[in-house]
């Protein structure tokens, strides 16, 4: 029977063994810098990004190793929007996976540069995977679809319109552009990555493509609803401050009943999406009802 909590436990091992050496050292010049990188680095993340990456590959039947890169360098660039989001000019938060936020620790100039700097690090890495024998063709690929799933027409315009939204009463199709953008673009970019990657044909990646949209948007849905009714000491970071602010969420549009409703309507046609996937796929499946039942 497969165990998802191991295999979470394993790949996160062994991402974070990667992201141990592919970072800058503490000893390297600047020095506050990269204490600063790795602090939020190796705060406990769930690792959920580069673990897709590589589960991705491996439904395809690829190599995992070959993967290893993209899912380091979204996890540099989901690390570096966390570092940004929570500065006093954005959300303003004090805790981050349990600990005080960057900018409390090192100042708000070096944070910000922290996460400018692992946003950097990322496309170093993404382009040096190339060397690793990896087709060339099929790096740029990755390259462009990470790059825009990071930029304005992804995760960064999806935290703009979030902040312009916030107080507003908003529609339906407003909510679904913040949430596919800021949150779910990255996650879609892993899955999609890690099929490229791992050799994944048309057809393959059209059907993860499909699972990668309802789980990425399934996974903020999920958030939104942790903000509401989560427990601060197993998140790890504030809980109620989308409320607060007044920020654009399910459970605000739709109430926490039909919020509800809507994740498990979207861990559904996650696996559905595997249909065509035999048991090399099973690890995907269970992250998408995984991503929907969390507590944390």
């Amino acid at each position: 029977m497969f165990d998802l909590q191991e295999y979470l436990k394993q790949k996160t091992s062994l991402v974070d063994a990667e992201l141990q050496k592919v970072l800058p050292s503490e000893e390297t010049l600047p020095f506050s810098l990269h204490r600063a990188m790795r602090y939020s680095m190796f705060a406990g993340g769930k690792r959920i990004r580069p673990i897709l990456v590589l589960a991705a590959a491996e439904a395809v039947g690829g190599d995992a190793a070959g993967a290893m890169p993209a899912a380091c360098a979204l996890e540099m660039i989901h690390t570096y929007s966390l570092i940004h989001d929570d500065l006093p000019a954005m959300d303003d938060d004090d805790f981050r996976r349990g600990r005080s936020t960057n900018h409390k620790v090192f100042g708000e100039a070096t944070a910000i540069l922290a996460g400018d700097a692992l946003l950097t690090e990322a496309f170093i890495l993404l382009s040096s995977s190339q060397a690793k024998g990896l087709d060339a063709s099929t790096v740029r690929r990755v390259i462009s679809i990470i790059a825009r799933a990071a930029g304005s027409q992804g995760m960064v315009g999806g935290q703009v319109v979030d902040m312009e939204s916030e107080g507003k009463a908003i529609d339906m199709a407003t909510l679904q552009y913040i949430h596919t953008r800021k949150t779910g673009a990255l996650l879609l970019a892993s899955i999609q990555s890690g099929a490229l990657l791992g050799g994944a044909d048309e057809a393959q990646f059209d059907a993860l493509t499909r699972y990668g949209e309802a789980t990425g948007l399934a996974f903020q849905v999920a958030d939104d609803i942790l903000d509401i009714v989560g427990d601060q000491a197993e998140l790890g970071k504030d809980v109620g401050s989308d409320q607060a602010r007044g920020k654009a969420t399910y459970p605000a549009l739709l109430g926490l009943a039909e919020a509800r409703e809507r994740a498990e309507e979207l861990c559904e046609l996650a696996i559905t999406a595997l249909a065509g996937f035999g048991r090399e796929a099973e690890p995907l499946r269970q992250i998408a009802e995984y991503v929907v039942s969390r507590t944390h």
